[in-house]
């Protein structure tokens, strides 16, 4: 299984919980796995069909160019960033 960093964001959904384990091929699957151990996780991760533009989302340390077609092997990590702005 996939293990994933949350953001402190997420603490109100995810009772304090800052790291999950659940299973997905792809990062579409993940975040779906993700809701279900959480729910309504997943309408703040998602924008229809794309990520959020709040967040990043990496795997293994690289950013995940493939958007949630991003493939997730049985043991990444992946993360979920909040995208910093500024100027």
């Amino acid at each position: 299984m996939a293990r994933v960093r949350l953001p402190l964001w997420f603490k109100d959904m995810t009772g304090g919980a800052r790291h999950a384990e659940v299973p997905g091929a792809t990062l579409e699957e993940v975040i779906s796995n993700l809701d279900a151990a959480f729910p309504g996780l997943e309408a703040r991760i998602r924008d229809g069909a794309l990520v959020s533009r709040v967040l990043a989302l990496t795997v293994d340390g690289k950013i995940a160019s493939q958007g949630l077609a991003t493939p997730v092997e049985k043991n990444s990590e992946v993360c979920i960033l909040p995208v910093m702005g500024g100027g």
